[in-house]
């Protein structure tokens, strides 16, 4: 399979386990030391991948998510480096019954290691969010 390819595969995980809160798996699909930055959106940079589960988990566990992934641009920069940005969608109704939707793009960086591609950093751009109230 193509580097490229692998990529795709890799943000399709994304997308199936975060939506399913398969927080194990998910956290799989970062390196170690993954910076994953949210301030466009009004959140933080996260400095690690386990720092990043720990503030996801709460946040979004009791929430129903679905994230979509679009038209990727991805370039294979040197054996085993890689950056992409994707067109993105979620979707996220909280506890309470109030609603997200919001678009955007994922800016981000990829590493190989042990034969597999993981996420070594993220940024969430936005181009707009729609809240709803019940």
């Amino acid at each position: 399979m193509s580097d490229i390819e692998e990529i795709r595969q890799l943000k399709a995980r994304y997308c199936r386990l975060l939506d399913t809160k398969s927080w194990d798996e998910f956290r799989a699909l970062f390196t170690d030391d993954a910076v994953l930055d949210s301030t466009d959106s009004g959140g933080e940079v996260i400095t690690g991948a386990d720092a990043f589960l720990e503030f996801l988990r709460p946040a979004l566990s009791e929430s129903v998510t679905v994230h979509h992934c679009h038209t990727p641009e991805i370039a294979v920069t040197a054996p085993s480096t890689a950056t992409g940005i994707w067109a993105m969608e979620d979707r996220i109704r909280f506890p309470d019954g109030s609603e997200l939707i919001g678009f955007g793009h994922y800016h981000e960086t990829y590493e190989k290691a042990d034969g597999a591609w993981r996420i070594r950093s993220q940024k969430l751009t936005r181009l707009r969010m729609d809240f709803t109230k019940p």
